[in-house]
């Protein structure tokens, strides 16, 4: 069997004999998933070793696993075999392994030498996801520290590959697919038209005006039921069959969409994107694109990364556009506005979700000095280990014995401290319910902050009582999940069906240690969190006058107390029993707000809860500092007596870091900062006992004490506060920075004048960074903003001379700009 990809397979054996590193990019359809590990199989430098494969879906990886073994004549589990979530299908007779993400992670942390591994490949490298990139890091240390004949294979369909085969230091080939035409079109939605309805159109007239199968690219489960149930409603003809296809069917029902569809039978599959790469749909003719995906986000909320629908990137429509024209030429409908502009490629997960299990991971491995394609982001990570810390997997920095055997559960750090913290079966059955209740979306239709009717709901299903306000399906989903967990725990005990009134709070403290909250004396719907925040229940709470809770979710304000969404009542006696190192009492400076200084305060605490304050002697200097610190990572960093040179300077670092990562600068972003306070701020804060005692001077010191004198000189020199001009004076640079954090183009605004005779546009950065143009009238008003000075002065100056000249009389407008002298100054008198 012929595949895009044959022609080249010799040019791959070839390059990885002679190179233990290879970028391939191929197009869906190439083959690339299934022949290129089945063409290393007999490559000499193997050895005879098995090829180890990530690929990021379950549906993906059994299928490759599948068709790979029939290509050999053989059932999966001899030579080809893959290992998933929950199942595993190698013998010792398996050279080819495919397997999921965490899967890979934990092979390599548990075996770093990879015994019996001659070749890791990557597929679908261009997903992005957090455990690729974790697995990517740990496969290069282990190259480069370990195991020197070690290949690694990087995979793509629609990725910078350039960028990606630098990073690597690796040889890049590339793969012609092999596709037909395929039309893309934008398929309007009427006036408030909901998904399912506008998709439904869409199909119906696939049908009726097209041939071949229609493939329905959908966020998530939730949706492709509700087109589903839209289509049935539609009465499509008797030889039309709509098949689901995502990541939780049953393995038969997989299968079954997996293979061609019966003689005189049409297809529709509404599929999440699992279908946008390495699975083949034989007989889609066309391509309905909602435009939509979910992806892992951080939920500051609930403190755990959730599923968002999102846009999907343009290199994503690309690929599943490319779906419509396998087998012929083909038709894509995309759902969205032809106006809307998508991303042109996905952002790293890493950039975007909670990194606490990635945090561990590093800990666990030992360093975390490891080689990302994308940094994780110092300020996400410094909260990922503060958390470590609170949940006793991490001390000092290093994992510990409760750490390791969080990490073998294979799930969020929180939930997995939780899980350990049972004291026997029984807790344990209930902590598997409270797993499943708090990954699932919520069952209850009312609003209710009380996470024991959550509860009560799952045991009332599972006694055969439906609540009137509860959704059959999701309890079902939760009850089959904690099934799992309680069959991963190796549990016996069923779970309870009724239970007393803490002890939900009493497990869920061990996952959430920050959000233990206790009543405030004056306020009975105030409570102060363990993280030194302050919270607020809703008027009707069902939770009112608990003295000690914890909080599942909260809805944290930019400003004022957090709302507390989701909670449970927490046993005292037990919080001093499960946390006895937590209950302190001791002397220190507190920080009094209304007084914005420091006070002697003789303190009992759970952590960063007041439980009890009274006056003491002198504020401590050696305890200042700190205080102080503390203080400004409550307040935020606009507490601190910053000038607009301040923060121009720290935009001009966090631009530079971004223009010219060779240099290696640190990140001095807002998040960064408050995330290192201790190391930059806490020292300038010596001898002090006030926040206003600290000068703008010390200020910059500080801010500028993570950069030795080279990188401060370098900073000087590539992002300079100002330019000189043609004029003869220099003229100041703006940095500016985007709400994510990314660098704005740095602005120059000049009077037009003072540029005569300049050609062509200024740059910064050793000429990678070109300024952004204001030019500006005599009188400061801005005239044109460019980036191409030379294309101002040959297309546009004539206009604005012939508009200006009779404005500004007493100015130079010279009809040949390149050759006038450049001035600042009006014209002298009677010229």
């Amino acid at each position: 069997m012929s595949f895009p990809i044959t022609p080249l397979l010799p040019a791959i054996r070839d390059s990885l004999s002679a190179h233990s590193r290879l970028v391939l990019e191929a197009p869906p359809g190439a083959g690339k998933t299934t022949q290129v590990p089945l063409a290393l199989l007999d490559a000499p430098w193997l050895e005879g070793r098995r090829i180890v494969m990530l690929e990021p879906r379950r549906v993906a990886a059994r299928s490759a696993a599948t068709f790979m073994a029939r290509q050999l004549g053989q059932e999966v589990g001899q030579t080809v075999g893959y290992r998933i979530r929950f199942e595993n299908r190698v013998s010792a007779a398996t050279r080819i392994e495919v397997v999921t993400e965490g899967i890979l992670t934990r092979m390599i942390q548990d075996d770093p030498l990879l015994e019996g591994v001659g070749a890791v490949v990557f597929d679908e490298f261009h997903e992005r996801h957090l455990s690729a990139d974790l697995a990517l890091a740990l496969a290069l240390d282990v190259q480069g520290q370990l195991r020197e004949d070690l290949r690694i294979v990087v995979m793509s369909a629609t990725l910078d590959g350039e960028r990606l085969a630098r990073f690597l230091d690796a040889p890049r080939l590339s793969s012609e697919g092999r596709s037909f035409p395929v039309e893309v079109s934008h398929f309007p939605a009427r006036r408030d038209e909901a998904l399912e309805v506008q998709t439904r159109r869409a199909v119906e007239q696939a049908l009726a005006g097209y041939p071949g199968d229609v493939l329905v690219f959908l966020p998530g489960q939730r949706e492709i039921a509700r087109v589903a149930a839209a289509l049935e409603a539609a009465a499509l003809a008797g030889d039309v069959e709509v098949l689901a296809l995502h990541g939780e069917l049953p393995v038969e029902q997989q299968s079954r969409v997996l293979q061609p569809a019966p003689d005189g039978t049409r297809r529709v599959v509404l599929a999440t994107n699992v279908a946008e790469s390495s699975v083949t749909l034989p007989g889609v003719r066309v391509v309905i694109d909602s435009g939509l995906a979910r992806e892992p986000r951080f939920d500051p909320n609930s403190g755990f990364s959730r599923l968002d629908v999102v846009p999907i990137s343009q290199a994503s429509a690309d690929q599943r556009a490319g779906r419509a024209g396998r087998v012929a030429e083909g038709w894509a409908w995309r759902l969205w506005p032809e106006s809307q502009r998508l991303e042109a490629q996905r952002r790293p997960e890493m950039a975007q979700v909670e990194l606490a299990g990635l945090a561990l991971e590093l800990a666990a491995w030992g360093s975390d000095q490891l080689r990302f394609v994308d940094p994780p982001p110092p300020g996400a990570l410094a909260a990922a280990r503060e958390l470590l810390q609170r949940l006793g997997a991490l001390e000092g920095g290093t994992v510990t014995a409760l750490g390791r055997r969080m990490l073998a559960l294979g799930t969020h750090p929180r939930l997995a401290a939780m899980l350990l913290a049972a004291r026997d079966p029984y807790e344990q059955a209930l902590a598997a319910d409270l797993a499943a209740l708090l990954e699932a979306r919520d069952p209850l239709r009312g609003r209710s902050d009380a996470l024991a009717e959550r509860w009560r709901a799952l045991a009332a299903f599972r006694g055969g009582r439906m609540p009137a306000d509860a959704s059959r399906s999701a309890l079902a989903a939760i009850d089959a999940a904690a099934r799992q967990w309680r069959r991963r725990l190796r549990c016996d005990a069923p779970p309870p069906a009724e239970i007393e009134a803490h002890l939900l709070g009493d497990l869920l403290a061990h996952a959430f240690p920050d959000r233990i909250a206790a009543r405030h004396p004056a306020d009975p719907l105030r409570y102060q969190l363990a993280n030194g925040r302050m919270a607020r229940l809703f008027e009707d709470s069902a939770l009112r006058g608990e003295p000690w809770l914890v909080a599942t979710e909260l809805r944290f304000e930019a400003r004022g107390d957090a709302l507390l969404l989701r909670a449970a009542p927490v046993d005292e006696a037990r919080l001093r029993a499960d946390f006895p190192g937590r209950f302190v009492e001791e002397e220190g400076a507190v920080w009094d707000a209304e007084r914005r200084a420091l006070v002697a305060r003789r303190e009992s605490r759970f952590d960063r809860i007041v439980l009890d304050s009274r006056p003491a002697g002198r504020v401590d200097p050696a305890q200042a500092a700190q205080a102080l610190t503390n203080a400004v990572r409550e307040l935020g960093l606009e507490a601190l007596p910053w000038t607009e040179g301040l923060r121009q300077w720290q935009a001009r670092v966090v631009c530079l870091r971004a223009w010219m990562p060779e240099l290696g600068l640190p990140d001095l972003s807002d998040a960064a900062l408050l995330a290192s306070l201790d190391s930059w701020l806490r020292p300038a804060f010596a001898g002090k006992t006030r926040l206003d005692a600290l000068s703008e001077q010390e200020l910059g010191e500080a801010l500028k004490s993570p950069l030795d004198w080279g990188l401060r000189q370098q900073v000087e020199r590539l992002a300079p506060a100002r330019i000189a001009v043609p004029s003869g004076l220099e003229r100041r640079i703006e940095y500016a920075l985007e709400a994510d954090g990314t660098p704005r183009p740095p602005v120059l605004a000049v009077k037009l004048q003072e540029l005569f005779g300049l050609a062509d546009t200024p740059r910064i950065a050793d000429g990678r960074v070109p300024l952004l143009l204001h030019l500006l009238s005599p009188g400061g008003k801005p005239l044109q903003v460019t980036r191409d000075l030379r294309g101002f002065w040959d297309r546009t100056y004539p206009e604005v001379r012939r508009e200006m000249k009779g404005r500004y009389p007493k100015h130079p407008w010279p009809d040949d700009p390149w050759t006038a002298t450049a001035t600042h100054r009006a014209k002298p008198r009677g010229t």
